[in-house]
């Protein structure tokens, strides 16, 4: 596999290099929604969305005709390591710029891409994804937040769960039950939802970080146009899938922000002091720095095969599923050798975070318990049971 850039990335990249040199400034580097809601936070990440919006640098994998550049997927790599290098904040809208609006382009109607799109490229408003429910998260079939047709409304009634940034969303991509005497993938449809509407409430669930991330939302008897319906009546699953396939396609830039906290870390162990000695000196420690370094090129190294794949016109294949496993494991074990570099002051802190954050990635975009049995199935053949 060569991984060069070809002459037209090195263009794109030395361009947008230069554009992030000329208006990243202080004033946004850093920002992230974690902090969002604090202060005018949300305000100077809005800002910078819609500077990058203005110069077409907002959601560059989309179309020409939505806003977009057309970019294509090495592009696209260039354009996220530029964006980690310098470090400048990313979209407003990550679902909304990365998963549900490829749905929208692909199933909604004109009036619907003319009236979203716009507004979600600029950060005018912010999207969540309404998909798990309590009983219903890797089997999302199951899902039972029903949809009644009334006239020209649909009455929802139901509780979705683990849903990123609702607390900040206006509008959210909603699964529904809208047909009970089916099999369970034939009667769900896909609802786009205003957040305001009566009936709608949203729980912030505070995490052991302190922070809020994810929210419980809860619909009773809120009443969506039927014009707000994504794609046919029945057929949201199919909506979803689209939704989840842009979803698990991020996996190819993992591996940006765990090599830079490997480096970080093996700074940590050259300056922090063990019985008068760099923590990097004590064999076992060093032993442990190094296994978490060379998972963290492992998993560049499944990125740069799932990229190659992409660029070659392939489907997106297992390795998506071997990464965000890797992806988790290198997580944890970078957390778990900080602390032993660190000791007790290894629970303060950004370390201290991570340490207690690092379980939410065995989880995040799909469990490993799921990831290791799709790994089984597909790569190793073995049966389901």
């Amino acid at each position: 596999m060569n991984f060069d850039d070809p002459p037209e990335v090195e263009a794109f990249r030395a361009e947008f290099r230069a554009w992030l040199a000329a208006n990243l400034d202080d004033r946004y580097r850093g920002l992230g929604f974690a902090t969002a809601a604090e202060g005018d936070s949300l305000e100077r990440l809005r800002e910078w969305n819609r500077v990058l919006a203005d110069a077409g640098y907002a959601a560059i994998a989309w179309p020409a005709e939505y806003g977009g550049r057309g970019a294509s997927v090495l592009e696209q790599v260039a354009f996220a390591e530029e964006m980690h290098r310098s470090g400048a904040p990313g979209s407003l809208n990550p679902l909304g710029i990365s998963n549900i609006a490829p749905a929208i382009m692909q199933w909604g109607t004109e009036e619907q891409k003319r009236h979203f799109l716009p507004r979600m490229l600029r950060g005018d408003d912010i999207w969540c994804q309404g998909f798990s429910e309590p009983d219903a998260g890797s089997d999302l079939a199951s899902l039972k937040t029903r949809a009644v047709r009334d006239d020209d409304h649909y009455v929802v009634t139901g509780q979705k769960v683990w849903n990123t940034l609702g607390h900040l969303a206006t509008w959210c991509e909603l699964l529904v039950r809208t047909d009970t005497d089916v099999p369970k993938h034939k009667g769900i449809s896909c609802l786009l939802v205003d957040m305001s509407l009566p009936g709608v409430e949203v729980r912030p669930l505070v995490t052991i970080t302190g922070e809020r991330e994810f929210n419980e939302l809860f619909f009773d008897e809120v009443r969506v146009p039927v014009a707000d319906l994504l794609g046919p009546e029945h057929e949201g699953w199919r909506v979803a899938m689209t939704t989840l396939a842009y979803e698990r396609g991020g996996v190819a830039n993992l591996h940006l922000m765990v090599r830079k906290k490997v480096a970080d870390l093996l700074e940590l162990a050259r300056t922090t002091k063990i019985d008068g000695r760099p923590a990097s000196d004590d064999p076992v420690i060093r032993q442990k720095l190094a296994k978490v370094y060379l998972e963290g090129e492992f998993l560049k190294l499944l990125a740069d095969r799932a990229i190659s794949d992409a660029a070659h016109g392939r489907d997106l294949g297992p390795e998506s599923s071997l990464a965000k496993l890797l992806w988790s494991q290198c997580e944890g074990h970078i957390a778990e050798v900080a602390a032993e570099v660190l000791g007790p002051a290894a629970n303060t802190g950004h370390w201290g975070r991570d340490r207690l954050y690092v379980r939410a990635l065995t989880i995040a975009g799909g469990t490993t318990e799921v990831n290791k049995n799709i790994i089984a199935q597909r790569i190793l053949g073995l049966p389901r049971s």
